[in-house]
C-alpha cells in the first residue's frame, strides 16, 4: 500500500514540475499579438528588448538574452534547447583573464541585435549569436552555430552555419500536392 501511494505521489509531483506552455495575447511591449506561446521552462532575459510578433512559439528549455535587442517576427518557432544571445563575452574573457572586469570596452566583446524573419524555424540545440539576421521562411537545422546574415528561404546548417539549401524547393513539392494552400503561402511569402 505504501509503494502504491508513493507511486501516485511521484506521478502527481511530476505533473506539477514538468514544463507547460503559457499563452500570451500581447508582447512584452504591451502590443496586442495573438497566439504567443512560451514554455514555462524557458529563460528570457531583458524582456523589454525582446520583440515578439503574433504566432511566435518558444519551446521548452530555451535561453534568450536580449540586452542588445532581439526581434522574432510572425510565426517564428524555436525548438527546445535552442539559444539566442545579443552579446557574447567569451572571447574577451579569454583575452583579458583577470583584467576583464577592469576593462571598460574590451576587445573581442561581441554585441548586436538579432532578427529572425517570418515563419522561420530554429531547430533544437541551435545557437544564434549577436549581429545575426535570418530571413523569412528559413530553417536552421539542429546544433547549428549561427552568426551573420542569411537570405530568405535558406536552409542553414553547421558550425559555423552556412546556407545548404532553399526551403522553397521542399515547399513547392507540398504546394503542388495541395494547391489549396498556395494562397496562404503566397500571402506571406510574396511580401
Amino acid at each position: 500500500m505504501i509503494k502504491a501511494m508513493a507511486k501516485k505521489i511521484l506521478r502527481l509531483s511530476s505533473y506539477f514540475t514538468r514544463p507547460y506552455m503559457v499563452y500570451y495575447s500581447q508582447n512584452f511591449q504591451g502590443e496586442k499579438k495573438a497566439n504567443i506561446r512560451i514554455s514555462s521552462s524557458s529563460v528570457l532575459n531583458l524582456k523589454k528588448k525582446l520583440i515578439l510578433e503574433k504566432n511566435v512559439y518558444i519551446g521548452h528549455y530555451i535561453r534568450i538574452e536580449a540586452s542588445n535587442g532581439i526581434h522574432l517576427d510572425e510565426g517564428v518557432q524555436l525548438a527546445s534547447y535552442s539559444s539566442i544571445v545579443s552579446h557574447s563575452s567569451h572571447i574577451s574573457l579569454r583575452l583579458y583573464g583577470d583584467e576583464y572586469g577592469a576593462t571598460k570596452d574590451p576587445i573581442g566583446y561581441i554585441k548586436g541585435a538579432v532578427y529572425i524573419g517570418k515563419y522561420t524555424f530554429i531547430g533544437p540545440h541551435a545557437f544564434i549569436m549577436p549581429n545575426t539576421k535570418i530571413g523569412k521562411g528559413c530553417i536552421v537545422k539542429a546544433y547549428s552555430y549561427v552568426r551573420g546574415d542569411f537570405p530568405d528561404f535558406s536552409i542553414i546548417a553547421g558550425n559555423p552555419a552556412k546556407v545548404v539549401g532553399d526551403t522553397r524547393t521542399s515547399d513547392l513539392e507540398i504546394l503542388n500536392k495541395n494547391p489549396e494552400l498556395v494562397p496562404f503561402y503566397e500571402n506571406w511569402a510574396k511580401e
